[in-house]
């Protein structure tokens, strides 16, 4: 009688055991699983360079699209995505985006590497880019003699070299003056300080389309210049997070998507976000779709970009380009689109 009592005693306590941990693991309150717990300890930081007219990292914060892939982002602002790429240089941000232009400025100054293009060289992208003139100025001839707008540390300045020499009108016949941001290029043609910019932005030609003395001459796409888009970030940012950095171009390339299928819900994030109008928004989102990869276009966008920099000066000193290209991030994200073979 008494093995019975302790045995039947052993197996009271073990299924009273069995239900009070059955009933701990069912409510909401309960300890997080270990994945779950490993997967909010790893979640890695990252400052991310932007400017107020891209959505897609905007998209990324407030879809949980970053959150969902480990990241935790940080999105900090300027007034040109040069300048964002700038930024990387005193580690002010740890990723940035920009035109090959910015991008091969970075890596031919130090340990830095492009990790992806964002498929951007298109003829509806190149679209967007509109040169806006004075009224005097009615066809490309007149631009002689005029002071040109560039936004400093971006591809204009090739843009300006290509579009003139397509038009026969010699660089020496023009003045090229620098600004930082479209706002200070704006005010200056509004006000007569320069004669001719580049702009691109719905929100932002549609003042200028308003703008009297002023109108558009062309447009990008009638040039024989596409816009190459990448990301760029440190080797040793790379080097500290290979797995970190593969899922943060997972999370972009995923919220790209959204974009495409979400106008409105875009639209909205970005009047809440920096007021851009939504009309404004709906335009150019068709025309700016991102889709991470690198293929042989990119590359040779890249390469066609370095040779000008370098036979002008602007890069002093040779470099080989594809020991700055990082692609190994981008072929374990997706490793479908990154068809580029050195």
């Amino acid at each position: 009688m008494k093995k019975t009592f302790i045995h039947t005693g052993l197996l009271l306590l073990s299924l009273s055991l069995t239900i009070l941990v059955a009933g701990c693991s069912s409510k909401g309150d309960a300890v997080p699983s270990g994945d779950t717990a490993d997967a909010a300890q790893a979640a890695l930081k990252i400052r991310v360079a932007d400017i107020n007219t891209n959505p897609t990292f905007r998209i990324a914060v407030d879809q949980g699209i970053f959150a969902k892939h480990g990241i935790e982002a940080e999105l900090l602002n300027f007034g040109t995505p040069a300048e964002g790429v700038n930024a990387l240089f005193i580690k002010q941000v740890d990723v940035a985006f920009g035109a090959d232009f910015p991008l091969l400025n970075a890596v031919a100054k130090g340990e830095y590497s492009i990790i992806a293009s964002a498929g951007l060289a298109t003829d509806a992208a190149a679209s967007s880019w509109k040169l806006y003139v004075r009224d005097e100025i009615q066809q490309p001839g007149d631009l002689a003699g005029k002071n040109l707008s560039f936004m400093r540390g971006t591809f204009l300045p090739y843009l300006w070299d290509e579009y003139l020499k397509e038009n026969k009108i010699a660089l020496s016949t023009v003045t090229l003056t620098g600004q930082g941001a479209f706002d200070e290029a704006y005010i200056a043609l509004k006000q007569g300080d320069v004669d001719a910019a580049w702009f691109s932005g719905s929100a932002l030609t549609d003042k200028l389309l308003a703008l009297d003395g002023v109108h558009e001459l062309t447009d990008m796409s009638k040039t024989n210049v596409r816009l190459g888009m990448g990301i760029v970030t440190s080797d040793e940012f790379l080097k500290q997070n290979p797995d970190g950095v593969a899922a943060f171009l997972a999370a972009v390339d995923e919220a790209g998507t959204y974009a495409q299928e979400h106008p409105e819900e875009v639209a909205d994030l970005m009047f809440k976000e920096v007021k851009q109008p939504k009309e404004a928004t709906l335009k150019d989102l068709p025309n700016n779709p991102w889709h991470l990869g690198f293929s042989q276009a990119a590359y040779d966008s890249l390469a066609n970009q370095k040779k000008y920099m370098v036979d002008t000066g602007i890069i002093a000193q040779e470099f080989d380009l594809d020991s700055k290209l990082n692609l190994a991030a981008l072929k374990q994200a997706l490793p479908e689109e990154a068809t580029y073979q050195k």
